[in-house]
């Protein structure tokens, strides 16, 4: 065997990143150059004789010369790679664990980087170990063949003709196979890529007989409530005997390659910890007990993930080759029906070690490396159809989760990416609380490096929100028993919990059962009840907690984090929260209706009577969010006419006190004759026109234009609604000071007895209102012990809010009737091949072509290019489709809601300043009331959270 040659030395500095580090070389430069004319990118080798077949290396062969093929034993370590611009770094097999400090020179985000020699250049893509540059120095021309092959295939392609390019098999070169049908189910077991295969076994890990050299396919051409093992489907962790204590669930549209890496990587390090780390419960008790999973190191056996893609047209091609270069699919093998059957949904299922980190860059295992991530079960769910996020919930929990049965099902959306140990701590809530039946996790805003991203205001809004829904909202439910959203991008529920009527009801919104469920279907519904279905997760809330003889609460799990992307533009936030909106406030309205049903579960009386409050606490944040555009327009009116009459005028103010008038005046506008032309109240005037004005625009663009296709109005539309809250709290903060310049004075009247001079005057309300909204904000993140968004992220929240509700609450009651249900047609799936059997002695069987392995190698060369090339965003414009039935409802309804909050508005306008004032004083209370059950369910959750920390604290001491 010829010598291996040094780096830089006889490869012009490329390795093969595939290869075993002792296969021969070719003596002259790089044999992958675009002008070699032996090179043929995307075909089978030239025919040749057994012989020379037999003589070739298993793994690429590239050339003529079977000495120029590289061979595909193992993906090595210690060995030298090149990135672009002649940068090289050293793959020595060691990963600094996420949890420790890196001895590296360069650390990678997820915690399996390298070190980079000569530091780091950000405009390179950095690749983790056996990943490699697509575009090495000093090798191979940017326009090679396999630059060219990948740029070829790397792009969300919607032709039919390129996604039959990529199923294509050549029959001459392939091997003729017989699947034996199991009761008519199409079910077999294809060999994954040698360098896959090897760098999966290389750990030494224990598994099934073909767990790691081969892929599973399964055809599945039945109902997900017909995926069963009495109907001849089954699943590898089943039929292995093993049992499952955590599913986690990954569900996806169409989101980009970097998004479900972000996601999946995120996940698999989490997994490793959980059965890794000496300080997890989860490691101790998978090695207690089971068939399989009681064995020191095997706690893996007991976690299952699952990718459900919501229907091949949609799914971005860039995702598959993310996935068959960790093993988990493969072009070519798919069947779009069996024996005439419609295919409904494609399976795949194996375990693997390997993962693209969001760079994206390939992480492989190392032997005896502590900080390899540990083997996943992975099952890929590949719908043939686009039917909705609510039907791949209805395959994990009724197809995936019936043959798994597990203790928790954890649910994240493809973006999301979970913290570290955040699925951990979900898990270990279920394992220390019988009762929970759900909990959720603290979302918060991806802000980029540096926190870049908060330089957009809209991003430094949403971050606000989130931030303190994390910090009032969801401890305060979370003390009551009842949150009110597990949101789907980051959850998790007990798997017996939910069985029976939450599911039913849940799956009730799923338009594939429209036929199955007559009127209680989809088809059956009102544009109400279709609304409602939009936040389904809200509807299997409520049923969880008022299930039928049970006790099941819901709960907020504070350690627990995942971060997630924002939308950045004005328009996909529209897009985003007319859902949202509509959804949450007609599933707010049913749990309010339904509320009875609580009497029929078994809660105890102190838990009835805290969800009493609850329902008496939500049902005036109802009536709050149905008035709120009234009352924000009230709000800046009432405020900016009473500091323009006050400063003009101090002798007309109610009251006539001789401290209050004194605190008043001294302005250059004042002007107690009134010869001079008040100028300040016409730009007051003004403003509220041009607020109405502003108003109505946002009905009519909400009734009759798509939000991508006005960007600039409705830029301009937040811009001016943010120019009018700063001019609101501006006045607001002259108001303040004016109200309690003679406080002093008032108190010594009194005799020193604040209390009446509060609830007797003006004072009291407002200070109930700052007290309400600053006071509280500021006091639960000082005591969360997590005040930064109140310095980068509060006063764009501040600028934005108006438009949140002057937008986004337009824009979705405008669009109510928007509901898109059913299933979409594809064309990508007619190329694919069909499955027919023929009888083989007493058994049917299907004949299908399979790759020989040496093709299959060749393929996933060029499948692992594109996966860790560069990504480069492409907008799409999605049009959606209207119902006339609809339109006409939502009008009408539209009617309703503006009626009654224009003759609220001109009720109070008209009444006298005494009036008005009482009227501004209870929603200053009212705000007031709110925030402190907000802000005591905070505290009597953090109580809580003490307590079972001291209480483990001192467990563990025991032991």
């Amino acid at each position: 065997m010829p010598a291996y040659p040094p780096s830089g030395q006889g490869h012009q500095g490329y390795q093969d990143p595939f290869s075993d580090r002792h296969s021969p070389r070719p003596p002259h430069g790089n044999p992958l150059n675009a002008s070699d004319p032996r090179l043929v990118y995307g075909q089978a080798p030239s025919a040749q004789t057994p012989s020379q077949q037999q003589q070739r290396p298993t793994g690429y062969a590239l050339h003529d010369n079977p000495s120029y093929a590289t061979s595909m034993q193992t993906l090595p370590t210690g060995s030298s790679y090149s990135l672009a611009g002649g940068k090289e770094f050293y793959d020595d097999g060691v990963y600094p664990d996420e949890d420790t400090e890196s001895k590296t020179p360069l650390r990678s985000e997820f915690g399996v980087g390298h070190g980079v020699q000569g530091g780091y250049d950000p405009d390179q893509p950095l690749y983790a170990p056996g990943g490699y540059s697509p575009h090495p120095a000093g090798s191979y021309s940017a326009q090679s063949a396999y630059s060219q092959g990948s740029r070829l295939l790397s792009r969300k392609e919607t032709s039919a003709e390129a996604w039959k390019q990529r199923q294509r098999i050549n029959p001459k070169r392939a091997q003729t196979k017989k699947v034996k049908l199991t009761q008519g189910n199409y079910i077999v077991e294809h060999p994954v890529p040698t360098a896959v295969r090897n760098a999966n076994l290389s750990s030494g890990s224990r598994g099934g007989p073909t767990e790691f050299s081969h892929l599973r396919y399964t055809a599945a051409t039945c109902d997900p409530n017909d995926f069963t093992a009495e109907n001849g489907y089954s699943l590898r962790a089943s039929s292995y005997g093993r049992e499952t204590d955590l599913l986690v669930c990954i569900t996806a549209y169409n989101e980009n390659k970097i998004l479900l890496a972000r996601t999946l990587h995120g996940l698999m390090l989490n997994i490793r910890d959980m059965c890794k780390g000496k300080w997890s419960e989860f490691r101790k008790k998978a090695e207690r007990g089971g068939v399989e999973g009681g064995k020191q190191g095997e706690a893996w056996k007991r976690i299952v993930v699952c990718l459900v893609f919501d229907g091949i047209d949609p799914a971005d091609k860039n995702t598959l080759d993310v996935l068959a270069t960790i093993g988990v699919y493969q072009d070519g093998i798919m069947q779009k029906s069996v024996d005439g059957k419609e295919t409904v949904a494609h399976i795949f299922e194996y375990t693997s070690q390997l993962s693209v980190s969001p760079k994206p860059a390939l992480v492989e295992p190392h032997p005896n490396d502590p900080n390899n991530l540990v083997p996943v079960q992975m099952i890929f769910c590949l719908k043939q159809k686009n039917a909705k996020k609510i039907n791949s919930h209805r395959w994990l929990f009724n197809a995936i989760g019936r043959h798994l049965k597990p203790d928790v099902v954890c649910l994240l959306d493809a973006g999301t990416k979970p913290g570290k140990r955040s699925i951990y701590y979900l898990w270990e809530a279920f394992h220390h609380d019988k009762h929970l039946g759900g909990a959720a996790g603290e979302i918060h805003v991806m802000l980029g490096k540096g926190g870049r991203k908060l330089l957009n205001p809209l991003i430094a809004a949403q971050n606000f929100e989130y931030k303190m829904s994390n910090v009032l909202d969801k401890p305060t439910e979370s003390a009551f028993g009842y949150v009110a959203v597990l949101p789907g991008a980051f959850s998790a529920y007990r798997f017996t919990a939910i069985q029976g009527r939450p599911l039913n009801q849940y799956f009730h919104g799923d338009g594939t059962l429209a036929a199955r469920l007559g009127p209680k279907g989809t088809d059956g519904m009102t544009i109400w009840m279709k609304n409602m279905f939009l936040a389904e997760d809200r509807i299997l809330c409520f049923e969880l907690v008022a299930k039928a003889n049970e006790s099941w609460v819901l709960g907020y799990v504070k350690p627990a984090k995942g971060e997630t992307d924002a939308p950045e533009t004005a328009a996909e936030l529209i897009g985003q929260r007319r859902r949202w909106l509509n959804g949450s406030f007609a599933a707010g309205v049913y749990s309010l209706v339904h509320f009875g049903r609580y009497y029929k579960s078994n809660h105890g009386i102190l838990r009835l009577f805290f969800l009493h409050i609850q329902a008496i606490y939500n049902t005036i944040n109802l009536i709050m969010s149905w008035f709120a555009v009234a009352n924000y327009y009230l709000t800046f009116s009432i405020i900016i006419t009473i500091v323009g009459t006050s400063l003009r005028s101090p002798n007309d103010i109610a009251g006539g006190d001789p401290d209050t008038i004194k605190c008043w005046s001294g302005s250059f506008l004042q002007d107690d004759s009134g010869n001079s032309f008040d100028w300040l109240a016409l730009v007051n005037w003004l403003f509220q026109v041009i607020y109405l004005m502003f108003l109505a625009l946002q009905v009519i663009l909400a009734l009759g234009n798509r939000p991508k296709a006005e960007k600039l109005t409705y830029t301009i539309s937040i811009a001016v609604f943010a120019f009018f809250s700063l001019y609101l709290i501006f006045c607001t903060v002259i108001l303040t000071i004016k109200a309690f310049c003679p406080i002093g004075s008032i108190l010594a009247k009194n005799s020193g007895s604040s209390i009446n001079v509060f609830l007797g005057s003006t004072y009291g309300p407002i200070f109930a209102g700052i007290a309400g909204t600053f006071g509280v904000y500021i006091v639960s993140s000082l005591l969360y012990l997590e005040p930064w968004h109140l310095l980068h992220s509060m006063p764009q929240f501040l600028l934005i809010a108006p438009s949140f509700t002057n937008i986004l609450n337009i824009y979705a009651f405008c669009n109510l009737h928007d509901v898109s249900w059913g299933t979409k047609g594809s064309d990508k799936v007619d190329t694919l091949p069909a499955a027919q059997s023929k009888k083989d002695g007493e058994e049917k069987v299907v004949e299908t072509h399979e790759k020989v392995q040496e093709d299959i190698d060749l393929g996933f060369k060029a499948t692992v290019l594109r996966a860790v090339e560069p990504f480069v965003e492409e907008e799409e414009v999605v049009t959606p489709t209207m119902d006339d039935r609809n339109k006409t409802f939502r009008t009408r309804f539209i009617c309703v809601w503006l009626f009654m909050n224009a003759c609220l508005a001109l009720a109070i306008t008209r009444l006298g300043s005494s009036a008005r004032s009482r009227y501004f004083q209870a929603i200053l209370w009212t705000t007031f009331g709110l925030s402190t059950i907000r802000l005591l369910g905070m505290l009597w959750f953090l109580v809580g959270e003490w307590v079972f920390r001291a209480a483990r604290f001192c467990a563990r001491g025991r032991r």
